[in-house]
């Protein structure tokens, strides 16, 4: 399965992705220039008032990946998957945090050890929770402004994560505009 080719009007708005085919048709002849590499998007010369259809952005959370598809109709037009850092930020926070309590036993400048002096803002996510859903809606964001997307469905999630990413996809809808959510939850 090749991935659909990206296709923006002249005004920068988004139309119905078109094949592969099409789009070096449409660059060999000189209606078109590449806009984007990856994901890769083409950019037409003159404005046209084509109709597009209603494409749904698809997601599928999990711990280390996450899936994202573009389906329009009943056929898949656009697939990738997310590789998630989660386990290396940890790592990173574990090394910094094992090197600041080495230098309260070393010769060097001494570092007041630091807890129970900070409380955790509402809605807070650990840094590696975090970033998962920072990049998932990196992703969703970037998929919007190329794509004409009217609907996005999150697949599962986690238990304990629910009420808090429920919360913020709320939260960025009423900002920045997206589209209607649904979510099914099959846990």
């Amino acid at each position: 399965m090749s991935n659909f080719v990206f296709v923006l009007d002249a005004n920068k708005k988004p139309l119905s992705p078109c094949h592969p085919s099409v789009a070096r048709k449409l660059l060999s002849q000189g209606n078109a220039v590449v806009f984007r590499r990856y994901p890769f998007t083409i950019i037409l010369r003159k404005q046209c008032q084509t109709p597009t259809e209603t494409i749904k952005l698809k997601l599928d959370p999990g711990s280390k990946t996450t899936g994202l598809a573009l389906v329009q109709k009943d056929r898949l037009i656009w697939g990738t998957e997310l590789t998630h850092r989660g386990q290396q930020i940890k790592n990173d926070l574990l090394a910094r945090r094992q090197l600041r309590r080495s230098r309260r036993n070393r010769k060097t400048r001494y570092r007041q050890a630091r807890f129970l002096n900070r409380k955790k803002p509402d809605g807070w996510l650990p840094p590696s929770l975090n970033h998962r859903v920072e990049t998932t809606m990196t992703w969703v964001k970037r998929f919007c402004k190329f794509v004409p997307v009217t609907n996005i469905t999150v697949a599962a999630f986690f238990m304990s994560l629910r009420e808090k990413f429920v919360f913020n996809a709320a939260t960025l809808i009423n900002i920045v505009g997206l589209p209607r959510w649904e979510f099914l939850f099959l846990s």
